[in-house]
């Protein structure tokens, strides 16, 4: 059932119930155990970024509704064809990549083809699958309309090389996987061309595919379950007939998965699993257990024993566990242990098949986890090396000496490595991947190179400023703030580290720059990006703020000496000197609750002020408020009454009406749908749910259109829609955006021509020419309303120097405004607000302003709106 306000949940979860196993010898005998929350670690590291996805996506009940996802993309993709009312086609054209190719983002696993290193596989955290034949000078998507763009394993058949298996869901616990994971097992018998859906769908997370050599139709699937829930679709499964049917073959509790398999290629009835207990929450974690460890089996997965011998005790509760076998000599085993923590706890050998171990001294691995082994943890031994093995962390390592001492071979790559293929065919070709992207080496990892061309770096923002159009700025997930500054797609540079979120640029000074990371640590440029500095002064260090903390410019300030800017934390900030300085301007505009075990809650998440009345705005809040000031921040009222009990995203106002105001929201439905979006026109003292055939899917931006306030476009976790009639109908927008990509933010940019700019979390920036899909001339979106009954006529003459007449029609007698626009949507003038008879009526307009200022060249916009509707025309001014 839907919730409002007044019937909230509590937004951190209760205690957590999971399964420990007690040691009985070497043996294990399964009880249940109730876990007491000191045994659970708060978060830090990588995860960070899926907490904060998963929280607002999941609050206030804790849980994301899957199948809703799952629904909500099979109503995208048959909204393609949709057909609005009038019987016209939806919203057409075509989106285009605007990058960065050259950033990257983060790289799950590689597969090759064995005899071809020019042709390999690259999966992404949340991109999809991609494919190279031509050693990576070109990529395609391949995985595209088919399953989950979360991906966490790949494997190619060795013996066919057009047979390729897919696992969905990347397994590393953070931020990758936008806290959705996957859909199952995913094979395609023609190199990638076409896929078929294997099942397994309720493991969520994968994290190793493995294809026996000699037998190829016998898989197995290293699946570890929900990441934030416990459930029993996890542990080892095998297909022996290519994929048909799928047994769970090893098994140990809803809390302890497969993380990793490693087969032995000369036997492979013998196969090592990983298994790791773990379960987290946005405020919680444990990742580590008595049932972590390593399991073996002789037949083929029939039976599993459990390995010892000198491995770490069940005592340890280990964490997560990385298991190799050497390809040149199978009886050599590897292994790398993690503590419960997430430190590194030991590197060890195995000499006669995992039957014994022993710890290596592992000189210069000592801190090469930090505190966060769970992010990766795998090991690469050399196909023709006994003694070789690669092994990921932080950096990339390497031991020559079977794990006696390890080097850094890493250090001009980017951090936190992931995947790893060492060519068998090609000597010393490798390939790694990690947050950064993909890299190539030719000298067996002595020197690396940046593969370009992957579109797939994890945007949170996107900025465009009107007077640079071709330069577009973004904040992305470990890969900093980033531009374009020629707009190519492979010219992207990086401006600022960490996790880039808010970005503005100055309005009246491009030279200005605005950025943040992580938890709203705010920076400003007044060169162009060379140099910044901090820019907090009166922001309380004592202030909770959002992972990604929102700051606004002032529409109204553009023009002015100084810029005032808004920045939210549980407070509302203002700066009326560019940033100089801060004042608060309101108190805890949350409910109060600060969240715990390390995650930061109860605080503002969106400001919208008013284009025109900067007196008015408005403040939304993760748990759910929505507050409006009609007196610059004197006072604050809440207006959430009605809306469902929700985060909420994002607010936009109407650019001619401060009334008139916008909310999405994110989160997933319970039982009964979910409404995504509200429309008030009293300031908050009501609202209208105008979601009506929109996705049930959180809504993370809205625009309203600056020239026609009837056209909206919404950015959603499964594309963009837009709608040309205040939302009774929507429609997709645009064929070219992949299904199921999260669009984190979106741009409108009025010049050189209408444009939309999205943001996606995983498939880099886009753009979209209005013009497809809009007429503005016509002043309805194609195909999406029906005709006005209002007449706005071309302007004449146009181009014009001195004056130019403006000729509309009413059917009725009725009130009139008709107005100047420029392209960043401001009112220029008014030339008519008043009752007109029905009829033809003719208005002049000078170049200039209600001030009565000549005002630039240009392209400007006339609206004339009456009897409830709205139409508007383009015209030029050249002096």
């Amino acid at each position: 059932m839907m919730m409002l306000r007044g019937e909230r949940h509590s937004p951190v979860p209760g205690r957590i119930g999971v399964f420990l196993f007690l040691a009985a010898g070497l043996g294990f005998l399964l009880h249940h155990y109730s876990a007491t929350e000191d045994e659970f670690q708060p978060p830090k590291g990588p995860g960070v970024p899926n907490d904060w996805f998963y929280m607002q996506r999941a609050w206030p009940s804790g849980v994301i509704n899957h199948e809703a996802r799952h629904d909500a993309i099979r109503q995208t993709r048959n909204m393609r064809d949709f057909v609005g009312p009038e019987g016209r086609k939806r919203a057409a054209g075509d989106w285009e990549l605007v990058g960065p190719t050259n950033v990257g983002g983060r790289i799950t696993d590689i597969a090759a083809d064995p005899n071809d290193t020019d042709t390999y596989y690259i999966a992404a955290a949340s991109g999809g699958v991609w494919k190279t034949t031509d050693g990576g000078t070109n990529f395609t998507s391949v995985f595209d309309g088919y399953g989950s763009l979360s991906i966490g394993a790949i494997a190619v058949d060795p013996t066919n090389a057009d047979i390729v298996y897919v696992g969905t869901g990347e397994a590393n616990p953070g931020g990758g996987s936008v806290a959705y994971g996957g859909d199952g097992v995913w094979k395609s018998t023609d190199g990638g061309q076409t896929w078929t859906h294997l099942g397994l769908e309720l493991t969520r997370y994968i994290g190793r595919i493995v294809v026996d050599p000699l037998t190829p139709s016998r898989v197995y699937v290293a699946a570890t379950g929900n990441l934030f829930s416990k459930n029993a679709d996890r542990g080892v499964y095998r297909t022996v007939d290519a994929g048909t049917t799928w047994a769970k073959v090893h098994f140990i509790s809803d809390s302890t998965g497969c993380i990793d398999l490693a087969i032995d290629p000369s036997n492979p009835d013998r196969i090592f699993a990983a298994m790791w207990e773990r379960i987290r929450r946005p405020d919680t974690r444990r990742y580590g257990g008595i049932t972590s460890g390593i399991w073996r089996t002789e037949d083929g997965g029939d039976t599993w024993s459990i390995l010892a011998g000198g491995l770490p005790l069940p005592s340890n509760l280990s964490g997560r566990i990385g298991v190799a076998v050497s390809p040149a000599n199978t009886s050599k085993v590897y292994a790398t242990y993690t503590d419960q923590t997430g430190f590194f706890d030991g590197f060890f050998q195995s000499t006669n098949s995992g039957s014994t171990w022993t710890q290596k001294p592992a000189s210069g691995l000592t801190t090469f986890y930090s505190s966060f082994g769970w992010w990766f943890s795998r090991l690469w031994p050399s196909p023709d090396q006994e003694d070789v093995v690669f092994a990921d962390g932080i950096s990339l390592y390497k031991t020559t000496n079977g794990g006696t001492s390890f080097n850094s071979v890493g250090n001009t790559m980017h951090v936190d490595h992931h995947t790893h293929y060492i060519s068998a065919s090609t000597p010393n070709f490798m390939l790694n991947g990690n947050d950064g992207g993909l890299y190539v080496s030719n000298n067996g990892g002595a020197g690396w190179s940046f593969v370009n061309g992957l579109p797939i770096s994890q945007f949170y923002t996107i900025e465009v400023n009107e007077a640079q159009p071709s330069v577009v700025y973004g904040g992305t997930q470990d890969n900093g703030t980033n531009r374009t500054p020629g707009g190519l797609l492979d010219d992207w540079e990086e401006l600022f580290g960490g996790d880039g979120h808010y970005v503005n640029v100055g309005p009246d000074d491009t030279d200005v720059i605005y950025l943040e990371y992580q938890y709203g640590n705010f920076f400003k440029s007044t060169d162009g990006g060379n140099n910044f500095s901090s820019a907090m002064f009166g922001i309380s260090g004592g202030d909770r703020k959002n992972w990604s903390t929102p700051v606004v410019i002032d529409p109204t300030s553009i023009g002015n000496v100084f810029t005032t800017l808004y920045y939210g934390a549980n407070r509302l900030y203002r700066s009326e000197n560019s940033a100089a300085s801060w004042t608060p301007i309101s108190g805890d505009l949350s409910d109060g609750n600060p969240g715990s075990g390390g995650v930061t809650f109860g605080t503002i998440t969106t400001i919208a002020v008013a284009p025109s009345d900067s007196a008015t705005i408005y403040v939304g809040t993760d748990d759910g408020n929505v507050w409006v000031s009609t007196d610059y921040g004197g006072t604050y009222t809440p207006i959430e009454t009605g809306l469902p009990n929700r985060w909420i995203s994002r607010i936009a106002v109407d650019p001619l009406n401060d009334g008139i105001a916008y909310v999405t929201l994110s989160g997933f439905r319970d039982d009964d749908p979910l409404s995504h979006l509200f429309r008030t026109i009293n300031h908050g003292s009501s609202w209208t749910d105008i979601s009506s055939n929109l996705p049930d899917a959180p809504l993370n931006d809205i625009i309203v259109d600056p020239v026609n306030p009837s056209i909206l476009y919404v950015a959603s976790d499964v594309g963009v829609f837009t709608t040309g009639n205040l939302g009774t109908t929507w429609a997709l927008l645009g064929n070219n955006l992949p299904d199921g990509v999260v669009v984190t933010d979106i741009k409108y940019l009025s010049s050189p021509a209408p444009t939309l700019f999205a943001a996606t979390y995983g498939r880099s920036c886009w753009s979209f020419d209005l013009s497809q899909a809009t007429t503005v001339a016509d002043g309805w979106p194609a195909g999406l309303s029906g005709e006005t009954s209002i007449a706005l006529f071309p302007n004449a003459p146009n181009p014009f120097r001195d004056e130019t007449a403006i000729r509309f029609a009413l059917p009725d007698a009725g009130h009139a405004r008709l107005e100047v626009i420029d392209i960043a949507g401001r009112r220029v003038r008014i030339l008519q607000s008043n009752r007109v008879a029905a009829g033809e009526h003719l208005a002049t307009w000078d170049g200039r302003d209600e001030a009565g200022r000549a005002v630039a060249n240009g392209v400007y916009f006339y609206r004339l709106a009456a009897n409830g509707e709205s139409v508007a025309r383009k015209m030029t001014l050249s002096r």
